[in-house]
């Protein structure tokens, strides 16, 4: 097949029957070029200067004005993306895909529901443990003295001052003072509040989940019309031999980070998991090492969330430490100061740049401008937004381009009239 072009002739690549059957259907943007490239969309110099600026404010404007509608599509569109391989490869052992779509999001929904009740089942089981301890160290006596054990430490730290030749401090009756007066304030009423408080917070979260209902339906209609999408895309866009199309360029982009992410609470976890070990096999935190791998797999669980997950993490070795020993927690509150600068500046850049192939700057960027955008959920979804542009960008990279606005202006035709050769007088 050859293509003639101003009296040169050049030999025309054999073009795919699936791109020959885009280019019929698909109008002149999914026609394919002679070489068998798709072809260059170029944007002219008003669309530039007028249809574009003018386009990117009504967006902005209709976006502020539905921002929550907006961000909820958004999520529903990356979580479609996120669970359309898994359809796909159950459709792969012949089943129908509505079938699979809601095996899938059954199995997820399982999933997320066994998760948050295992945790807060945990988080709940040891507050009020911990409520527990605190209360009987204040208020229950022991042994024949009938001292409690917040007065039994007081009468060792002074033993222990004494033989340190430290005879000159004297805290034996300001600490037997102190306690007696935590004791007279209810300790009780006070560890009763902050175990109602959690419980609060377990239902809370419990009643989030049934909140998201409209996430969910949004994301099934989605992942329904994904193939359609995908045909819709493909006629349009059709990919070059070996490319990837759009769509799986996209979820191929987030399959990647949700790759990072986890690799990145694995991090996190085994790190606050081991630390705390250490701290427990040192006696800075007494009796923390079966408690450990629970901490850890916590800790791996909240690193999700961007910034925030070592803080958040830390609160249930915290409330351990501050029971078992006040000064542990003091250890406790550096190991997870520690962890958290080495996560936001180190571990997060690095680990989330090299599973989207983003420079660590353009990852911390991300995080904080979607954190401004749109508080604690923006930042939740930054690096999957950007994963996703930078997918498209590569897609349309050398498909689009802008007509330049410098160089030689176009020719003018200029149409010749001969002059009349006669001359009448």
């Amino acid at each position: 097949m050859t293509v003639e072009r101003e009296g040169a002739v050049e030999l025309e690549r054999p073009v795919p029957p699936r791109w020959r059957e885009a280019a019929d259907t698909g109008g002149s943007i999914g026609r394919m070029t002679a070489a068998g490239r798709p072809p260059r969309v170029q944007v002219p110099r008003w669309v530039q200067l007028v249809a574009l600026p003018l386009l990117l404010v009504l967006t902005w404007v209709l976006a502020s004005a539905a921002a929550h509608v907006v961000f909820l599509f958004l999520i529903a569109a990356l979580l479609a993306l996120v669970l359309d391989p898994l359809v796909r490869g159950l459709q792969r052992l012949r089943l129908p895909r509505g079938l699979s779509v809601a095996l899938v999001y059954l199995s997820f929904l399982a999933a997320l529901v066994l998760v948050i009740v295992a945790v807060a089942t945990a988080v709940v089981g040891e507050t009020k443990t911990a409520a527990t301890r605190f209360n009987d160290y204040f208020t229950h006596p022991r042994g024949a003295s009938g001292q409690t054990s917040a007065d039994r430490d007081v009468d060792r730290l002074q033993v222990w001052l004494n033989t340190h030749h430290l005879k000159s401090v004297k805290i034996r009756r300001r600490g037997h003072r102190l306690v007696e007066q935590i004791r007279q304030r209810d300790v009780g009423k006070y560890t009763n509040r902050i175990v109602t408080f959690v419980e609060g917070a377990a239902i809370s979260i419990g009643k989030t989940l049934f909140s998201v209902v409209l996430l969910i339906v949004v994301s099934v209609y989605m992942l329904l019309d994904m193939p359609r999408l995908g045909r819709v895309v493909d006629r349009r866009f059709p990919p070059r031999p070996g490319e990837q199309s759009l769509l799986r360029s996209v979820e191929h982009a987030l399959v990647s980070y949700v790759r990072g992410q986890a690799a990145l609470s694995l991090i996190i976890g085994v790190s606050a998991g081991v630390g705390l070990w250490a701290l427990a096999a040192t006696g800075l935190l007494p009796h923390a090492q079966q408690y450990a791998l629970l901490f850890g797999a916590w800790v791996g669980i909240t690193e999700v969330i961007p910034y925030l997950g070592p803080w958040l993490g830390s609160i249930p070795p915290l409330i351990y430490a501050l029971v078992v020993h006040p000064l542990s927690a003091v250890w406790v509150a550096l190991l997870f100061l520690g962890i958290h600068q080495i996560e936001g500046h180190v571990v997060v850049p690095n680990v989330m740049g090299n599973a989207l192939r983003l420079h660590p700057l353009l990852v911390i960027f991300g995080l904080a401008a979607g954190a401004e955008f749109y508080g604690l959920p923006g930042a939740l979804t930054a690096l999957p937004v950007l994963a996703v542009c930078r997918a498209i960008w590569e897609f349309f990279a050398d498909r689009v381009t802008f007509e330049p606005w410098h160089g030689e202006p176009p020719p003018v035709e200029v149409e010749l009239v001969e002059p009349s050769t006669a001359v009448h007088k």
